[in-house]
This record gives structure tokens, C-alpha cells and sequence, in this order.
């Protein structure tokens, strides 16, 4: 016999995953910039041949830096440092 209280195969559940909170592109190259001089390699001359080049390799995988500034286009990020560098001009 069934138990019709606990029959729930016409009903649908419904599920959210959680959306991972996105990090601005000033807190991923801090990261990056962190990690690169933990490191020991010039955050500057490895951005610079990232940027140029598109090839994350110039950007280490320590303290998963590599795959965090991944997550934005280059151009976002490029966007931002001309951002902060244009405002401290004109302070």
C-alpha cells in the first residue's frame, strides 16, 4: 500500500546554488600583486607580460593567483589601474 502523504513525484523542488560574491578587479590585483612578491618575482614586469601577452603563466598559481585575475578581461582590469592612476594625477 502507499502512503499518500508522502508522495511528492508531481511537486518540483526548486534549488538556488549560491552565487560566489564576485571580487572587484582593486581587490584582484592586490591579491595577485600580494602574491607575485610573496613569491619574489616583480608584480610589475609579470603584469605588464600578462597584459601584453595574454598568457596567465606570468602570473603565478601561488595563493591561487593565477586563476583570480582570470575571472575579469584583461581590459577590465587595465581599465582600473588608468582609473586609480588618473585620479592620483589629478589630486
Amino acid at each position: 500500500m502507499r502512503d499518500e502523504t508522502h508522495d511528492n513525484s508531481d511537486k518540483t523542488i526548486k534549488y538556488d546554488v549560491p552565487l560566489e560574491e564576485e571580487e572587484n578587479c582593486a581587490d584582484i590585483l592586490k591579491k595577485v600583486t600580494h602574491a607575485l612578491q610573496e613569491k619574489g618575482y616583480n608584480p610589475i614586469n609579470q603584469l605588464v607580460g600578462y597584459f601584453m601577452s595574454g598568457d596567465p603563466t606570468y602570473i603565478t598559481s601561488h595563493m591561487d593567483a593565477r586563476s583570480l585575475i582570470r575571472k575579469k578581461e584583461r581590459d577590465e582590469l587595465l581599465e582600473e589601474i588608468l582609473e586609480k592612476y588618473l585620479q592620483d594625477l589629478n589630486r
